[in-house]
């Protein structure tokens, strides 16, 4: 009995001892290696955070880029990221996926069912993406240039400047940021206004 008794106290000290050491190991590893010393990266504009740089955002107004839907609750709340992609014969889903279609070409009438990108009606697997392809960001240029009422190469430059590149040319695909790409638009336009003025 005491062997056993002994036993169990030597796991549960062992097990504790390798909770904590994996987790300091882990925090070391973030601040050292990780980026932005291992803090959740913001994005500032006028020196006041506007979002979480990886986390998506819900952006609406057709003055912005739009990106991926969220299943993760209203404003892409971390806290209920879970899986969200449906079976493709799921009638639920089918209809979500299709009033975001109408929504979407609501917004964009210069653009036909089939020039819809799927990212752009069909949310990520976490719902919290923060990224879109650079396909899904030109055909939301005219748009957004119509709202704002500045020329489309102004939009379109932005885009153009915010594409990452895969990581060491080969690992992923092209992707643009969303919350970046709407603060570079936002400085970018009141730079220009600033200037005719």
């Amino acid at each position: 009995m005491k062997t056993f008794i002994k036993s169990i106290r030597f796991t549960l000290v062992f097990c504790i001892f390798l909770a904590v050491s994996y987790i300091l190991v882990l925090w070391i590893f973030a601040r050292v290696a990780g980026p932005n010393k291992g803090n959740v990266a913001v994005s500032q504009l006028n020196g006041k955070v506007v979002g979480a740089t990886n986390v998506g955002q819900s952006f609406t107004k057709d003055i912005y880029f739009w990106g991926r839907p969220s299943c993760a609750g209203n404003g892409y709340d971390a806290t209920k990221s879970s899986g969200s992609n449906k079976g493709p014969m799921n009638s639920a889903y089918l209809k979500e996926v299709d009033k975001r279609i109408t929504v979407f070409l609501k917004h964009h009438p210069y653009l036909k069912r089939k020039d819809i990108p799927a990212e752009m009606v069909t949310a990520s697997g976490s719902g919290l993406d923060p990224d879109i392809s650079p396909e899904s960001a030109y055909i939301q240029v005219r748009r957004i240039a119509m709202a704002r009422g500045c020329s489309e190469t102004l939009v379109k430059e932005v885009v153009d400047k915010s594409i990452e590149k895969p990581l060491l040319g080969i690992f992923g695909t092209e992707k643009v940021n969303v919350l970046k790409m709407n603060i570079a638009l936002d400085k970018l336009i009141v730079n220009k206004t600033e200037v005719k003025k």
